[in-house]
């Protein structure tokens, strides 16, 4: 077999392959086997009549045709493999020669993988959350505290922000109650807007007996709804004195209001250190990819997109919920739903273009080591020999697969030893902080991609 190679625009390839006429009378031998199985010849059991009987009977043209039909994705894996192309879609193939007789030629034009060099990914900005509790952090929770043992007192006047007030809500669209959206006797405190995007700026301003009607987007839906709101009582918040006697006597754990404050400000230090440890992976490569400056191939981005509708739907079905039912409750159509999960998907190409650019910079390649070392910690999850593993993965031609899985994990291990950690006011969070004791370890999500590619190898093994 003789392949050549053309760089095409657009991440793209040609293939032009020559397969010979004895390599491929191999794949004329299995045409005819296959026919055999299909035609019965006298005096020989169906798919026992040697070659020379069946063309004899049924010509070449046939078994050519369905030898060519064979030769073609059998030599083009043969010659993606020898020039170690990473094709992202599915060749476009065009038979050249050979129809009727002689070597058999074709073109087969494929999109690849872009290689990008990523500008700026040494110096990555990563903003995270702060991890400081402000003074401001603090007296909203001690409010909120207070609130809870708040007296309610009726009161005459307007509408303002913190006031209790009883709502009979009606929502609706199109002359259409909306679910959650219409009750009677409804106790809300206003300033809170949790309803509809300007819910709270109609309410406030209204006094007791007072009917509203006013149109606004309600939290969580993409329409419009038309509101009724009858405000039948006003009530006002007359939070309880604090001292050191208050905070002893309703928490309990506590002494004093200095004690309490310290006691609060480490629950929410804490408590944004876990957030932050959480969700660093995912605020690094997401700034990372921001630095992508080429388009998310649409032919990557369909094939994730593909993946992430399959998984949704399938949780969907184990929680025993139907699209049609998460649609309605969600307020969204179909194409809004998938248009959602495009965006991720998009970002999701952009990582994976971004982080084999630094694994290909910082020279991060995955080792035999690291491949046995997957090997042996994927057959300890699965209770199998490592060597079946390997097989499966060597089988199911995923090997290149799981290196580019690793030499991705190492290089987002390099850039959270390397990028600068930042608040949302560009103040300097401490690397070891955000890493703590996961300084070292691998990164699950990729982990977990490995293992999948590890069980879609073994179903293969079974396969045979």
């Amino acid at each position: 077999m003789k392949t050549t190679i053309e760089a095409l625009d657009g991440n793209k390839i040609k293939l032009s392959i020559e397969v010979d006429e004895v390599e491929f009378d191999r794949y004329l031998d299995g045409a005819f086997r296959k026919i055999s199985t299909q035609i019965r010849i006298p005096g020989f059991r169906q798919g026992k009549a040697p070659r020379q009987l069946i063309e004899a009977q049924i010509g070449k043209e046939a078994a050519r045709s369905q030898a060519i039909e064979d030769a073609i994705p059998a030599s083009l894996a043969l010659a993606v493999r020898e020039h170690d192309l990473d094709i992202i879609a599915t060749p476009e193939v065009n038979l050249t020669g050979g129809q009727e007789t002689g070597n058999v030629l074709f073109d087969a034009t494929c999109e690849v993988r872009p290689v990008v060099n990523v500008a700026g990914y040494e110096g990555l900005r990563v903003e995270l959350p702060a991890l400081i509790a402000s003074d401001e952090d603090i007296e909203e929770v001690v409010t909120h505290e207070r609130k809870r043992h708040a007296t309610l007192v009726d009161v005459d006047r307007p509408v303002k922000i913190d006031d209790q007030v009883t709502l009979d809500l009606v929502g609706s669209r199109d002359g259409t109650p909306l679910p959650g959206l219409n009750v009677d006797d409804w106790l809300y405190e206003v300033g809170k807007n949790w309803v509809a995007e300007d819910f709270d700026k109609n309410i406030i301003g209204a006094k007791s007996g007072q009917k509203l009607e006013f149109t606004s987007l309600p939290s969580g839906m993409s329409e419009t709804a038309d509101f009724v709101v009858t405000v039948k009582k006003v009530q006002e918040q007359v939070l309880p004195e604090l001292n050191d006697e208050w905070v002893a006597e309703h928490l309990a754990e506590h002494e004093s209001i200095e004690a309490w404050k310290s006691a609060v400000r480490t629950r929410i230090e804490e408590s944004r250190l876990n957030q932050v440890r959480n969700t660093v992976v995912e605020k690094t490569t997401s700034a990372l990819a921001e630095l992508v400056e080429i388009e998310a191939p649409e032919a990557m981005v369909s094939s994730d997109l593909r993946g992430r509708v399959q998984n949704t739907l399938k949780q969907f079905e184990s929680q025993g919920i139907s699209m049609e039912q998460w649609l309605s409750i969600t307020q969204q159509t179909a194409e809004q739903f998938v248009d959602a999960l495009k965006e991720q998907s998009t970002l999701a190409v952009k990582v994976d273009i971004a982080l084999r650019a630094v694994a290909l910079a910082q020279k991060l390649d995955a080792t035999e080591d690291d491949l046995e070392m997957q090997f042996e910690r994927i057959a300890a999850q699965v209770k199998k020999k490592p060597a079946a593993i390997r097989k499966a993965y060597d089988k199911n031609d995923a090997i290149a697969d799981l290196r580019a899985q690793i030499s991705k994990s190492k290089a987002i291990d390099w850039l959270l030893h390397n990028s600068k950690f930042v608040d949302d006011k560009g103040n300097t969070i401490d690397t070891d902080t955000v890493l703590g004791e996961h300084d070292h370890d691998e990164i699950e999500t990729v982990e977990s991609e490995q293992v999948d590619t590890s069980q879609d190898a073994q179903e293969h093994e079974h396969e045979h």
